[in-house]
């Protein structure tokens, strides 16, 4: 299933592009192929379609198992998404250079380029800074960084002419490289200056909340009366359907989440008795419809409301196939010396209850038919979850043990029982982090008067002490009132939330 991207910049197709300057071609002629210079504008959809190979290497839902790299790439497709979305915006001329980080996974297009090593794990971190000024010369840097093929993007521009035009025959074989008294004349960009001075600018916490304190402000204060309407809105619905809680997967704008609340509160008047049977259950909007593997009623936001009519009137078999999840659970701890199998939303694939059920089976029947005997209560305290990954079983820094479905079972015994201890320790230090995280999440929001602070899923409590140990020792004015977020980049949200990096680095900005 593809990111759906599309819809944050897709425009009318009729939307056209002039031409490139002469001189802009000549600066692309090295990273684009000759056809590029002659061919005509790209719309948003074509944009959308050449980027498909990109979207698929990153897609966030592969990283299920790597949560720290799933939660890098969403951000890059967001800030990726606003910046095409400038793009198509008349008018626009000059964009500030964008930095961007991807986890690339190994797909049929890059195995074979051998430009940038693959990890162990599948997949290699790319970076590069867009300073683009259209769609297509964009596109082409992007699979371009990423070693992926840019021959479709030819057929996609349809009138790409056999020939290039007599004026890009006369084009040398590699790009002018222009004096600086051209740029001071002309009054044209220097591309080269604008790279350097973006690898020698280095952001600061304080030069970046100078630079950025007034823009949040005036977001954030536009944004209180949808701040209101969601919770008004949220506040009635889990009243009226009696539910646990209303979440969302993925960082939606307000607006974009009070218009899913409003389709499912319109569902509510109309099927009001078949929303009831979700009683208890938290709704997270998501992706795409079914039931967690813990239970959570997920509306796909891209689905129609008889789609989540369905879901909602097959809830109370849903709830039969929880039960038989949890006693499959409890079997298999008992087999395993009561080590307990749990699933954790932040660091496991989204997987359906069904998903997961016969990931759990399929593991059972394994070890029934491959008795290996645990003593009885020897794990007891332990934790371990279950992933249909090839690989072999690993010890989690937070304490819980990963293990494959089909991994070798003589050798499990041996793993679980030699790491058994430094799990303990591990699942310790968690815990002892945990109460110092909330202790200094307290502390930075009371001394900061912050109105909201919090992390994103994929910062762990340690990076997170350590961030908040470094903030209380600064003095910074500018986050009164704020929503703060502790991230891995810089960013103001849309509605005002400031994000930050776990590791920011403070001091005067190298100019």
């Amino acid at each position: 299933m593809f990111y759906r991207f599309s819809a944050f910049w897709l425009r009318s197709s009729t939307e056209m592009f002039c031409f490139l300057r002469p001189v802009r071609r000549l600066c692309l002629e090295k990273v684009s192929p000759r056809w590029f210079f002659c061919s005509r504008a790209f719309s948003g959809a074509e944009a959308v379609n050449a980027l498909r190979p990109f979207y698929f290497a990153v897609h966030p839902d592969f990283f299920g198992q790597h949560p720290k790299e799933r939660e890098v790439n969403e951000n890059s497709l967001q800030k990726l998404s606003v910046y095409l979305e400038n793009l198509q915006k008349p008018g626009s001329k000059s964009l500030k250079p964008t930095q961007l980080t991807f986890y690339v996974r190994e797909t049929d297009q890059n195995s074979s380029d051998g430009q940038e090593p693959f990890s162990t794990l599948g997949f290699r971190a790319v970076k590069f800074t867009l300073h683009t000024r259209d769609l297509l010369s964009t596109v082409l840097y992007i699979l371009n960084s990423c070693s992926l093929s840019v021959e479709h993007v030819q057929s996609l521009n349809s009138n790409v002419r056999p020939q290039p035009p007599k004026e890009a025959k006369r084009m040398p074989d590699r790009p002018i490289k222009w004096d600086k008294s051209y740029y001071s004349f002309t009054g044209f960009r220097d591309p080269d200056e604008d790279l350097e001075h973006v690898s020698k600018m280095e952001t600061t916490l304080t030069s970046w909340l100078g630079s950025n304190g007034k823009r949040a402000i005036k977001k954030l204060e536009n944004s209180l009366p949808l701040r209101k309407e969601l919770d008004r809105l949220k506040d009635e619905l889990s009243h009226q359907l009696q539910l646990s809680d209303i979440r969302w997967q993925r960082s939606w704008g307000l607006a974009h989440r009070c218009s899913q609340l409003h389709s499912l509160g319109r569902l509510a008047q109309q099927n009001l008795e078949t929303l009831k049977n979700a009683k208890g259950c938290t709704v997270i909007f998501t992706d795409r419809s079914g039931i967690s593997a813990v239970g959570h009623v997920m509306l796909g936001t891209m689905d129609v409301h008889h789609h989540w009519t369905k879901l909602f009137e097959r809830l109370p078999s849903y709830f039969d196939l929880q039960r038989r999840l949890l006693l499959l659970e409890n079997q298999i701890s008992r087999l395993l010396g009561d080590i307990q199998v749990v699933y954790i939303e932040e660091l496991q694939p989204v997987l359906t209850l069904d998903e997961y059920y016969s990931l759990l089976d399929v593991f059972y029947k394994r070890l029934l038919k491959n008795r290996v005997p645990f003593h009885p209560q020897s794990l007891r305290g332990l934790q371990m979850i279950l992933n249909s990954d090839r690989y072999a079983p690993s010890l989690h820094e937070l304490g819980h043990f990963n293990i494959p479905t089909l991994c070798d079972l003589a050798n499990l015994k041996w793993f679980i029982l030699t790491r058994a201890q430094q799990a303990r320790e591990n699942m310790k230090r968690k815990d002892e982090l945990k109460v110092i995280e909330d202790e200094l999440i307290q502390a930075s929001t009371k001394k900061f008067s912050l109105e909201k602070f919090y992390k994103e899923p994929s910062v762990s409590s340690k990076q997170m002490v350590d961030c908040c140990k470094r903030l209380l020792g600064q003095s910074l004015p500018y986050l009164q009132g704020m929503h703060l977020c502790v991230s891995h980049f810089y960013s103001v949200m849309q509605d005002g939330d400031l994000c930050i990096p776990w590791n920011w680095k403070n001091g005067e900005a190298i100019k």
